[in-house]
């Protein structure tokens, strides 16, 4: 808090020779690992090379210099740091006040200029319903756009629909084969369930006739020609999948600002194509196909268009990687998909690289692991995955179950709605606690535990706080947190000063999971605190005292969770 600029302003009247503003002192100030070693620390290895002094000796140096700051009890070197002991009552203050006053706000801060980034997630085939891997790109995609927002970044979330190509046609093909003119309606199934259904017949039926494969390149040809009769049924086949993609997305809390479609873009990338081969970025072989020549980069070469003049998913990439900065006049640009294609968003970016697009290096690929299942390993075309309507489904049913157990008298409307958030909140945390790059097994039942490291003991520990406050029934007061003593009291106020701070970290490294263990653990210092230290017992004023750290507690686990995606819930 303010204190840490009194010592930032201090440390600079010694260190301005070196061109060490507050400011850039404020951002190198680190977190001691221990309590016992203060509050804050300055690191002299960043400036030991320059002094030509070892760390030790510009430390102890500094120690001798820092004369009294506001806020700050004591200063000690402590091996090549210099470390800052806060008056902890004037920290408690200080960081309680601010929490109780900013509330949601809290967090919150503002780019010096405004930075307009698009992060592109979810990216769904209209061949099939989304399943669990898209549930962990939606996750990540909505969580890194609340994180970016909350940060004050101008943030377009979009989605790109993959709804051409041979992958699209085989669900189309087996349905003008087989599907003798079914829908949803009368099948009874939603309605990207039964387009889905007929990309795994198309996997079944051309293992036993293998011409249908060459039929499905005539399809897209067809399409590509724009055929009156296969356009009509990509069509009617890409709204049934749209329309399930839509009931499913507002079922997870997924939103979009804006849609676009490959099919759009597909044919648009003409004039990047004829420029790229002027300049020699792009080669046209013998048979006629497009590529580009990345060898002498270390990536291998590209086809950007087939020998047959159909085009691929780079085709469109390319022409929509454009109209995105310069329709929407985007300082950055964010993907999220899956670390498969890492080669890929090295290839694409090179290319741009190549092509002499300044807004290249702000192009950047969040990758994410694999979700695998405790049997192994999903295969969509062969239909052993887990839709993600079906997930969500049989989520919703085990945290029902759960919620029976342990409160038999509920409400049936309100054990389904808790169910509902209780299943939700299960799947992102699990989604998002792992490092993005990492793959990981997804298991239901760890994943509904209300004990250990999971979205419904964050909901739990939230929850626990609103009842004492429920209980209490705190009026609006000055609170004397002064008063707040207790190591475990300290412990928990050092933990909600570093929101912030953990909210930048999240964003250097694109992953959530560093949010995710910092909730856990602010979480289990609440417990600790509650189970240690009586609240409605003491005496008035401490008891007020206290109340104010478990509503502060609360805040910043409610902000935490919004930021995720999962919304906390009063009562569980």
């Amino acid at each position: 808090m303010d204190y840490k600029k009194n010592i930032a302003l201090a440390l600079s009247k010694q260190l301005l020779p070196l061109g060490l503003t507050p400011d850039k002192i404020t951002a190198l100030l680190e977190t001691p690992p221990k309590p016992d070693m203060g509050n804050v620390s300055f690191p002299c290895f960043v400036i030991a090379r320059e002094l030509k002094r070892s760390p030790m000796e510009i430390a102890k140096d500094l120690e001798g210099k820092m004369g009294p700051i506001n806020g700050v009890q004591k200063v000690a070197a402590i091996g090549g740091y210099v470390n800052f002991f806060v008056d902890t009552q004037k920290q408690s203050t200080a960081v309680l006040s601010a929490i109780l006053k900013e509330k949601k706000f809290f967090g919150r801060q503002k780019q010096p200029k405004k930075i307009r980034v698009m992060i592109e997630y979810s990216g769904p085939n209209t061949n099939k319903p989304l399943h669990i891997g898209h549930l962990r790109n939606n996750t990540l995609g909505m969580a890194l756009s609340n994180l970016h927002e909350n940060l004050g970044f101008d943030v377009i979330k979009a989605n790109i629909v993959n709804d051409r190509g041979v992958h699209i046609c085989k669900s189309m093909l087996a349905y003008q084969l087989f599907g003798t003119g079914v829908t949803p309606k009368s099948e009874m199934k939603k309605s990207d369930h039964l387009v889905g259904d007929f990309y795994v017949k198309f996997a079944q039926e051309s293992e036993q006739n293998p011409a249908l494969a060459l039929q499905v390149q005539t399809m897209l040809q067809q399409w590509e020609n724009n055929d009156p009769k296969v356009r009509a049924l990509w069509k009617k086949m890409s709204k049934w999948a749209l329309d399930g993609f839509k009931e499913t997305y507002k079922r997870y809390g997924t939103e979009f600002d804006v849609w676009f479609f490959e099919s759009e873009f597909y044919n648009k990338a003409k004039p990047i194509l004829d420029a790229g081969l002027k300049k020699g970025v792009f080669e046209k072989r013998e048979d006629g196909a497009i590529v580009a020549k990345l060898n002498q980069f270390g990536l291998p070469e590209k086809v950007v268009l087939r020998s047959d003049g159909t085009s691929i998913y780079i085709t469109q990439d390319l022409a929509l990687t454009v109209h995105k900065f310069e329709e929407y006049k985007l300082n950055e640009a964010i993907w999220v998909v899956a670390t498969e294609q890492n080669l890929y968003f090295e290839q694409l970016f090179k290319i741009f690289e190549l092509l002499e697009y300044p807004w290249v290096k702000n192009c950047h690929h969040v990758s994410y692991g694999l979700v695998h299942l405790p049997e192994g390993r999903m295969k969509s075309r062969e239909g052993k995955v887990v839709d993600a309507d079906d997930l969500l489904n049989d989520l919703e049913k085990l945290s029902e179950e759960e919620i029976q157990k342990r409160y038999p008298d509920i409400a049936s409307v309100d054990k389904k709605k808790r169910a509902k958030a209780i299943a939700l909140a299960a799947i992102k945390f699990f989604m998002l606690k792992f490092d993005a790059k990492k793959d990981f097994v997804f298991n239901p039942k760890e994943s509904l535990s209300f004990e250990g490291e999971t979205g419904p003991y964050l909901l739990y520990s939230y929850a626990r706080a609103k009842s004492i406050l429920r209980k209490a029934r705190p009026k609006e007061q000055v609170y004397q947190f002064g008063l707040l003593l207790h190591p475990l009291e300290h412990a928990l106020i050092r933990l909600l000063e570093a929101y912030p701070k953990k909210l930048s970290e999240t964003h250097r490294q694109l992953s959530l999971h560093v949010l995710c263990h910092y909730l856990i653990g602010l979480a289990a210092a609440f417990n600790s605190f509650y189970h240690e230290v009586p609240v409605l017992s003491a005496d008035e004023e401490t008891k007020n005292a206290r109340l104010g750290l478990v509503l502060a507690t609360a805040t910043v686990l409610s902000n935490g969770l919004e930021l995720l995606g999962i919304h906390p819930l009063e009562k569980m």
